[in-house]
């Protein structure tokens, strides 16, 4: 049995517009100078609190909680006003489909977005019951801590050796480095392609029609 997991901002969902300008609201809202989109591209894939306090070059909790509370609440009303900001990369859905058809295959994700967001966005698109395992920041720590890999391979039996993570940052790589696990890395994400190399990618993939191929090589 092999497990596949995905991250999804960036990798399976492109969200990077509707966090950065959300993150900028949220640090004007607290008359903050908002981060530029370079600055929060550079974070997405932490877990929120982690990425805020890395945005703010801050330690301070009020500070940190004060911004992710704002940031939350905007990034679910602008949710209300258009539901279609939080769509598929091109590809994915079928590479999605032809892994889980695949009887030695199983699917499951690693995140830095919040539960409640993921079962959301994958209920949107119809996916939920792809995945075998969810891990997010709601009961693991933050990448690239191992955390969630271990979980997650604790979970269903799955060995080191047979897990990929799917991702696009190099906190991604980072994971399954510490995991024991391998790692693919996609060049439509947030971070640039060399990093991911550099971070432990075992392979680099430019298109979604590419990941079938570069699982079988990570694995061999």
């Amino acid at each position: 049995m092999r497990l596949i997991m995905f991250d999804m901002d960036g990798t399976l969902i492109d969200t990077q517009a509707l966090i950065a300008e959300n993150a900028a609201a949220a640090f004007r809202s607290i008359g903050l100078p908002p981060p530029t989109p370079a600055e929060v591209r550079s974070i997405i894939g932490l877990s929120l609190p982690v990425a805020i306090g890395r945005l703010l070059k801050s330690d301070d909790v009020d500070l940190i909680e004060a911004v992710v509370g704002q940031y939350k609440s905007l990034y679910r009303t602008s949710l209300e006003h258009d539901i279609d900001r939080e769509p598929l990369y091109p590809g994915a859905r079928d590479a999605l489909e032809r892994l889980k058809a695949q009887p030695d295959t199983i699917l499951g994700v690693a995140t830095g977005k919040g539960l409640s967001g993921v079962v959301r966005i994958l209920g949107n698109h119809g996916i939920s019951g792809h995945f075998v395992t969810l891990q997010t920041p709601d009961h693991n720590p933050s990448k690239p801590h191992p955390g969630m890999l271990l979980r997650a391979m604790a979970e269903t039996g799955a060995e080191p050796t047979s897990t990929v993570m799917v991702g696009d940052t190099t906190f991604d790589m980072e994971l399954a480095r510490a995991a024991g696990c391998r790692a693919i890395g996609v060049s439509w994400g947030y971070h640039p392609a060399d990093d991911l190399l550099a971070a432990g990618a075992g392979a680099l993939i430019h298109d979604y029609s590419e990941l079938d191929a570069a699982i079988e090589r990570v694995l061999e």
